[in-house]
């Protein structure tokens, strides 16, 4: 089924959207969020978790950054510093607490979406055949920045 390009823009602003309140929601550390920007057709990432999303949109939730992001987010979260098999673990689990609540937040806005099991990817990972992405960094005080990607394809 074709999605008409007001219908999809109306979906990405909302997948943009959700993915805001949906941090804001799960994250107990301070972060600034930058502005959405349209990537390239090839990403080159180091760490971080991939979550395919079904639907009525079609794409991928990326959550990349340094591991020592995410090991300060799961200590914030848990209470002690994350590393090894523990981190790839709550890595994982970080990207189905965020895909799950945008899921749930956009449904009320008539989205469905389903969302698929996490994969870990970590040392150099090139991606592509995707036809957009669009990136947002979560940008925490102490430690760096966490991108955030939606790709649609």
């Amino acid at each position: 089924m074709t999605i008409e390009i007001n219908e999809r823009n109306r979906i990405i602003t909302n997948l943009l959207n959700g993915t805001n309140v949906s941090l804001k929601s799960i994250m107990p550390i301070n972060y600034q969020m930058s502005k959405p920007q349209l990537l390239g057709k090839q990403l080159e990432l180091q760490f971080g978790v991939l979550i395919a999303v079904t639907g009525d949109i079609k794409g991928s939730l990326i959550l990349s950054g340094d591991a020592s992001v995410f090991s300060y987010i799961g200590e914030a979260m848990f209470g002690m510093p994350l590393e090894g098999e523990m981190l790839s673990s709550f890595s994982g689990e970080l990207g189905n607490m965020l895909a799950g609540r945008i899921s749930t937040t956009i449904v009320e806005n008539g989205i469905k979406t389903d969302i698929t099991a996490p994969t870990i990817f970590q040392g150099n990972t090139t991606l592509s055949g995707y036809e957009k992405a669009i990136q947002i960094t979560a940008e925490f005080d102490k430690v760096g920045g966490m991108d955030i990607y939606l790709l649609l394809y």
